[in-house]
């Protein structure tokens, strides 16, 4: 990433004397249909800007923000500059501004095959062309010039010339019906409000658009109308559910505008689909854009739902949070990524049907968030973001899920309606502007009735520190099994000993009458920012089976047990009928697992005595995520093939027990084929395939069938031949995905050093296609063959970042980095590449840092699983 790089200072600087007037910008797209030229990449297109801006301080220098292969006019109040004086190929210096100022530009862009400005795809179905933009956070300057950082807002005016036969969106509606030129027309847009360059955006092509409305009332006797679309590529229009998706779409802005009494700001909202996307979604304004593999083309279970409509919500709460108000600079991206992951989950149970959503929340959103903050590169919610490297890789388990825990903990603090109201006025005070930590603090401080100093003592305590607590219960009882004594202890990791306040609920489980776990008793309590927190209000009980700390999942924390809870789990865990404290039980013994305190194989024999009887399907489909990540990093070697076997038997039992044509069935299947690797389990997958065996009510549709012809192309059992017939079946963009990630995972010499060529060596790939290759470089049963890529690897480490986009480099320095080669040796060349480079980018050594701190602990654990063995 040569040279785009814009520090905090430069930033700041530029803030203090610029503000913005307004954006037009004019983009010529009729290039995207045509033949690109060898050397030119995904081809060109036209970009013209009009920047209008005022500078407090006239006679200073600045610049401005564009990424262009060519800039061919720029002009500056009047003055012609010379493009090859004033642009170096991120920057246009701006010498000696005046008070009021015009900057036009004019530049030839590329168009992208990385996801990151605007993104070319040729459909393989029709050999239609679809054209997108992705920007967050600075690649709007690869589509226009701005001043690309979130506090220098602007009301952006896009034009668009494209092919007659397509339809262009923008943020805005359209300003009119588009004007013919040619074989083109040209759609112009409304001006924006006041918003930030990387939520501006432009979706282009024949897409399949589905169009509703929505109406409500508002308290002037005035009433509210948002004009709703949706849209996808066109050969993917059969299988695009729009109703159910303008379903959640309007029950989420009900919700959305009963609780924040602000209406919605933005117009229309349009949601996009678009292929090869690299992120879950954007939150543009009026075109909010996401990946189109939330357009099921085969069966997928209730979770696939759900995760949809949390996407859907949790995009719709960034039209407040993060394009309404927006936060000065990357250090408080939590101040809409936390809320927003949090009104997803908070929406959903308020407003859909999809009730279990902080169940999800607690098995998979926090366990991304324990997993972050255990690394050595955590940091506070509220984190210290030098640059734009910096920002890209803070879109992390710490910004999303660990800023949500940390605002449910805060809602139980102050309560939902302080909390709500706090922000109202948040809205009410900063609409359109840009805001940092303090304007946040100060709304709650009035809204809560804590006053000041003690929402600045919650925000030291959780925002402004990094690192997860580990809460365990501490009971004593007397000769009749009553409790004398209950405290909950507290603990903190040596490299952020930082103590907390937790308000937790403490749940005590028994057996009833029918055997099953049920809670008896239930306190809440506040854990001090201490070691120990005696619970008084629990002496005199009977000594419980279990004993579960953080019930109702309301702190952000690690979970113990003591050795009678334990006990009570590894003999009736699937007995737990409360749902939610089920879950929670789960993800603990997943941290002990991955902490080394459990060992490995005792946790794969809890999956296969309890997972069967798991009714929440997305807490099923963690499980099996996690058991096979237990069984490729963290059992023991000598024992892998026999845990593989149990898993793959116990799979197939599942299978057959489950109800026909249900959503357990399938999963099971899926994890059938993630966990066949003998010769007997691989012919029953491909008798599968090929419909020679059956299981009543398993459908295997084109999905199923390329997750079981993965299994037998990595297990040997299927070639290239086999490969490329099933292409031949499913010949869409889907289809080449998969048939690369297949060819990729090929057990010969030959595919590993194809799969290196074409993402390393060179950049010929597309994204979607690199991701791809890079997930089916390593498989487990091929250690040997990524072997000798090990030493590779640290060699082009740097070479790799100077050359390759952000996004690509992050793809290839964590996916390629030889975690499977699980040995101290590789731990030891880790470690000396870290010491020999030093002054590599931060961002770069972060990547290698995390991706070490995993081999450690998968290290760590597979000595816990040998030494536990007889």
């Amino acid at each position: 990433m040569p040279g785009s790089n814009l520090t905090r200072d430069e930033a700041r600087e530029r803030a203090r004397i610029l503000s913005v007037d307004s954006c037009e910008v004019h983009l010529d797209l009729r290039s995207a249909v045509r033949p690109v030229a060898d050397g030119e990449g995904a081809g060109r297109f036209g970009s013209r800007t009009v920047l209008r801006f005022r500078c407090s301080e006239p006679g200073a220098d600045s610049f401005a923000d564009l990424l262009a292969p060519a800039v061919t006019r720029v002009v500056l109040n009047g003055a012609e500059l010379d493009p090859a004086v004033v642009f170096d190929g991120s920057r246009i210096a701006l010498p000696g501004l005046a008070g009021t100022n015009e900057l036009l530009v004019e530049a030839e862009c590329a168009y992208s095959r990385t996801g990151e400005g605007l993104h070319r795809f040729t459909d393989p179905v029709d050999g239609e062309t679809y054209l997108y933009t992705q920007y967050e956070p600075a690649d709007a300057r690869r589509v226009f010039t701005t001043f690309e950082q979130p506090d220098l807002k602007a009301p952006y005016s896009f034009t668009v010339t494209a092919p007659t036969a397509w339809a262009v969106f923008s943020n805005s509606p359209a300003g009119g019906d588009p004007v013919a030129e040619g074989s083109a027309l040209t759609w112009s847009f409304a001006p924006t409000p006041r918003i930030s360059s990387y939520i501006t955006a432009v979706v282009a092509g024949p897409y399949h658009v589905a169009r509703d409305h929505y109406s409500r009332p508002l308290p002037d006797g005035r009433r509210l109308e948002i004009p709703l679309a949706a849209m996808c590529r066109a050969s993917l229009a059969q299988y695009f559910d729009s109703d159910e998706i303008f379903t959640v779409t309007k029950q989420g802005l009900d919700f959305f505008h009963d609780e924040f009494d602000y209406p919605y700001p933005f117009g229309k909202y349009d949601q996009a689909f678009v292929p090869e996307y690299n992120i879950g979604a954007m939150e543009n304004p009026g075109l909010v854009t996401f990946r189109e593999e939330f357009v099921f083309r085969s069966k997928v279970t209730d979770a696939a739902y759900e995760s949809r409509a949390n996407v859907i919500l949790h995009e719709m709460a960034h039209m407040w949070f993060g394009d309404l108000v927006t936060m000065q600079w990357w250090d408080d991206l939590w101040l809409k990524e936390s809320f927003a992951d949090f009104m997803g989950a908070y929406s959903q149970v308020a407003a859909t049907r999809y009730d279990a959503a902080w169940i999800t929340f607690a098995n998979r959103r926090k366990a991304w968030a324990y997993r972050q903050d255990q690394l050595p590169t955590t940091h506070p919610i509220t984190a210290d973001i030098h640059d734009l490297e910096d920002a890209k890789l803070n879109f992390d388990g710490i910004t999303y899920a660990k800023g949500a825990a940390v605002l449910k903990q805060l809602v139980a603090y102050v309560g939902a309606e302080a909390f709500f109201e706090g922000a109202r006025r948040y809205f009410k005070r900063h609409a359109f502007g840009n805001t940092t930590l303090a304007d946040l603090l100060a709304v709650l401080a009035e809204t809560s009735g804590r006053g000041a100093d003690a929402m600045a003592e919650w925000s030291r305590a959780w925002l402004e520190t990094a690192g997860v607590n580990v809460l365990t219960p501490q009971l004593v009882t007397d000769s009749d099994g009553r409790i004398t004594s209950f405290a909950v202890l507290q603990e903190a990791a040596g490299s952020h000993p930082v103590l907390r306040p937790h308000r937790v609920a403490v749940g005590l489980y028994d057996r009833d009458d029918e055997g099953r776990l049920v809670r008896t008793h239930k306190v809440e309590l506040d854990v001090a920012a201490a070691p120990r927190t005696e619970a008084p209000e629990l002496t005199g009980l009977i000594r419980p089976a279990l004993v579960l700390v953080n019930d109702e999942d309301l702190t952000y924390c690690k979970v113990r047990f003591d050795e009678y809870s334990l006990a009570a789990l590894r003999e009736g865990l699937g007995d737990l009928d409360d749902p939610l404290a089920r879950a929670l039980a789960w993800s603990a013994l997943w941290n002990l697992t991955r902490d080394g305190l459990v060992p490995a194989h005792d946790y794969l024999a809890l999956v296969l005595r309890f997972a069967g009887g798991e009714g929440n399907i997305g807490v099923l489909q963690s499980l099996h995520q996690q058991a096979v990540t237990t069984l490729d990093m963290y059992v023991a070697p000598e024992h892998r093939a026999e845990w593989a076997a149990r898993l793959a038997e116990g799979a197939l039992t599942e299978l057959r027990a489950a109800a026909p044509g249900g959503d357990h069935q399938l999963a099971w299947a899926r994890f059938l084929a993630q966990t066949a690797t003998s010769e007997a389990d691989l012919r029953l997958v491909s008798a599968l395939l090929a419909s020679t065996a059956r299981i009543d009510g398993l459908m295997v549709d084109q999905e199923l069938r390329w997750s079981l012809l993965h299994a037998l192309a990595a297990g040997g059992a299927a070639g290239p031949d086999a490969l490329r017939d099933e292409l031949e079946r499913d010949d869409t963009a889907s289809g080449k995905r998969q048939l690369t990630e297949c060819q990729a995972s090929l057990p010969t010499a030959e595919a590993k050093a194809e799969t290196w060529r074409l993402v390393v060596d060179s950049d010929e790939l597309p994204n979607a296609l690199v991701e791809a290759r890079i997930s089916g470089f390593q498989q487990a049963g091929q250690r040997e063959l990524v072997a000798p890529y090990a030493e590779r690897y640290f060699e082009v480490l740097e070479k790799v970042w100077a050359e390759r986009s952000i996004e690509i480099s992050m793809r290839i320095v964590s996916g390629l980095f030889p975690r499977l080669v699980t040995t101290s040796q590789t731990l030891e060349r880790t470690d000396d590449w870290l010491a020999e480079h030093p002054d590599a980018a931060p961002a770069l050594r972060r990547l290698v840092l995390e991706c070490r701190d995993d081999l450690n602990r998968a290290l760590r654990a597979q000595a816990r699983d040998g030494a536990a063995r007889p």
